[in-house]
């Protein structure tokens, strides 16, 4: 018996259309003009919220949005020094911003353009979130029931709820739950920041890519101030000589010969007061 014969499928035609061959190409040029190309998170981001900021950032930095396998293309297209190591943070869901900005600054501008949101289950807490005493507008029923079941100590006064207590109702680092979400929008607590988030840059002058710089300069700015009052007392406490030490070494020396002058006067003084009494 013959064998059926088996009828081969057409291959099918793979022919990378022309507008996308253009974007690759576009992308890759602007790649290639830019000192910064810096990749960011759009998990989240608010159609609204995503044209403030390409507004606020005119000028300064040029947003682009597309597919992961066009933006891989177009970064291999652009074939610059270090610039493979930016391939391994491209995922889903990001934005490309091409800028001759320092990376760090760009990145801080993005920092700044960010906005409070509300908390919902299972974000994780940036900070720790304490609940300080005062009134509230919540009137009294099921919400003494809600903010007692995160630790907070509650009172009726004037007819609302007042919080009596400081009270922190979650950690830094920790997942925010249902109730306590739940409390926060209540209060009128937004913890969390809807922007992009920068994940990594490429920097064309150093040739190098530079991961996490997520630049919020209020907070290095109290770093900064915490650091050197750590410094300084630390240098103070080796006996470190330098010009901001140097003057607590002389404040000490001051007090101690106060101190050592106190005790001799007082020898003296002990040693009269027997001699005139033998």
């Amino acid at each position: 018996m013959a064998q059926a014969r088996k009828i081969s499928k057409p291959v099918k035609d793979t022919k990378v259309p022309d507008y996308k061959i253009k974007l690759v190409k576009d992308l890759a040029d602007m790649i290639k003009a830019s000192r910064t190309v810096l990749v960011a998170s759009t998990k989240g981001l608010p159609s609204a919220h995503f044209h403030s900021i390409k507004k606020n950032l005119r000028g300064k930095a040029d947003i682009k949005i597309a597919r992961k396998s066009a933006i891989l293309r177009a970064l291999e297209q652009a074939n610059l020094e270090g610039l493979p190591e930016l391939e391994k943070n491209i995922t889903s869901d990001i934005a490309l911003f091409l800028s001759d900005l320092d990376a760090f600054e760009l990145s801080a501008l993005l920092n700044e353009n960010q906005s409070p949101a509300k908390a919902r289950a299972g974000d994780v807490a940036p900070e720790d979130i304490t609940v300080e005493p005062g009134p509230t507008d919540l009137i009294p029923g099921p919400a003494i029931s809600e903010l007692s079941g995160v630790g907070l100590k509650v009172a009726v006064e004037g007819g609302k709820l007042a919080i009596k207590q400081p009270a922190t109702i979650v950690h830094k680092g920790d997942t925010i739950k249902e109730n306590v979400a739940s409390v926060m929008t209540k209060l009128n607590i937004m913890p969390m920041k809807v922007g992009f988030d920068p994940i990594a840059a490429y920097d064309a002058k150093a040739a190098k890519v530079y991961v996490g710089i997520r630049i919020d300069k209020k907070q290095a700015a109290t770093d900064l101030r915490v650091a050197i009052s750590k410094a300084l007392s630390f240098a103070v406490n080796v006996k470190y000589p330098t010009a901001e030490t140097i003057k607590f070494f002389l404040a000490k020396a001051a007090a101690e010969e106060k101190a050592i002058q106190a005790l001799i006067d007082k020898s003296q003084t002990n040693t009269q007061q027997n001699v005139q009494g033998g």
